[in-house]
Parts: C-alpha cells; sequence; structure tokens
C-alpha cells in the first residue's frame, strides 16, 4: 500500500489555543511494532506527534485534538485511539 501526503505548510494553532477541552480520544502510542516510518508525525495536523526516538513517537496532549489521524495512518496499528479520562482518573 503506497502512502501519499499532501503538503501542510504549518500545523494548526492548536498549541497556541489549547483548544483541546472537548476531546474524546487521545492517541496511545503502543511502541512495540513501530518501524520508524514517521507516518503518525507527518500526517498530524496539529504537530502534535514527535519523535522520542527512531522508533519511538509520542504525542502532546496539549495540542493534539484527539482526530486519530495519526491511528489510522500507522501501517503496523501501533497506535490505538483510546477513550480520554477524567483529570481525576488520568493521575491515578
Amino acid at each position: 500500500m503506497k502512502q501519499v501526503f499532501g503538503v501542510v505548510v504549518q500545523p494548526g494553532t492548536t498549541r497556541d489555543q489549547k483548544k483541546t477541552g472537548w476531546r474524546i480520544y487521545k492517541p496511545h502510542f503502543k511502541q512495540v511494532d513501530c518501524i520508524g516510518c514517521r507516518a503518525c508525525h507527518r500526517c498530524c495536523p496539529d504537530g502534535a506527534v514527535y519523535r522520542i526516538d527512531k522508533k519511538k513517537f509520542d504525542s502532546d496532549m496539549d495540542a493534539c485534538k484527539g482526530c486519530g489521524i495519526c491511528a489510522e495512518m500507522c501501517p503496523v496499528d501501533d497506535i490505538e485511539m483510546v477513550l480520554e479520562g477524567k483529570p481525576d482518573e488520568d493521575n491515578s
């Protein structure tokens, strides 16, 4: 399967405006089967996905809107969208 990406000059401004309060799902990077293709990083409309290591990625939750494009574009399904918990649940 050939992946074709459009041209995005700059990511969106979600990081500056922090409009993430309506997010229902958030990406969970399993970091098990990642092949380092950077598809998640390249297709994120808000620039929320960043590289930790050659085959490890994560997302900036202040910028992520929870659109799920990164999970859809991952060729090895190493990203899953999980239900966003309440702030109390995330800290436990």
